[in-house]
């Protein structure tokens, strides 16, 4: 779906509804800097804080968890957030409003080309969006323990994401698909992360490991 997106060209005509030749008149709106840009960051990083906190001193449902659960919850977190900044800091691809279309001095070519637009780069994929997405590791910990409430977390893991990346589309600094191939590498790390956790221990206890999404816990296998 995420190379169809980056097939249909539909980057560049969602980028026009809020943007032109003349920039993007919200750049600068206080509620998309102050409020999301800034804001969601700070929150994000008091979350992740209070996940580390939790790995040694856990409150309220973190008590639950077993303490590698608690580690796997802020490790996935922090391990998607530096693989979303190391790819953006060797990304050639400009954002938006660095664009000709758009004002600026950049041409318009495939995040895939790793070729330079003119641009300063840097602005592939989405490392605002990550702020929400790198917390969907708590569904992969949360799902046998509490099937309902790792539903919500995922929820607001995506919501919280998706949220952030709009409000950076509005403002010109990132395209639709910087923010969903984000949404993309971060699932993926959290979901490669659980499974080799979930292979270790199974090999560990002695005994197979068990089909994946299933409830039965390493005790209750080996």
């Amino acid at each position: 779906m995420l190379l169809a997106w980056d097939a249909s060209g539909l980057d560049m005509p969602l980028a026009q509804w809020s943007g032109g030749v003349r920039g993007f008149p919200l750049t600068e709106h206080w509620l998309l800097t102050s409020g999301l840009h800034e804001g969601g960051r700070m929150l994000s990083w008091l979350l992740a804080m209070w996940l580390t906190l939790g790995v040694w001193w856990p409150v309220g449902w973190l008590r639950r968890l077993e303490p590698r659960e608690r580690v796997q919850l802020i490790a996935t977190t922090l391990i998607a957030v530096l693989a979303v900044s190391s790819l953006k800091a060797v990304s050639a691809t400009s954002c938006p409003w660095d664009l000709a279309a758009f004002g600026g001095v950049a041409r318009h070519v495939s995040h895939w080309s790793w070729l330079p637009d003119g641009g300063s780069g840097r602005c592939f994929p989405a490392g605002h969006a990550s702020s929400g997405f790198a917390f969907v590791g708590g569904y992969f910990v949360l799902r046998h323990a509490s099937p309902a409430q790792a539903r919500i977390w995922l929820a607001l893991a995506l919501l919280a994401g998706f949220t952030l990346g709009i409000g950076q589309q509005i403002r010109g600094a990132h395209f639709m698909s910087h923010t969903l191939w984000t949404a993309w590498l971060c699932w993926s790390i959290a979901f490669g992360i659980d499974e080799l956790l979930r292979l270790f221990a199974c090999r560990r206890a002695g005994g197979p490991a068990p089909a994946t999404g299933s409830k039965a816990s390493v005790s209750e296998v080996s």
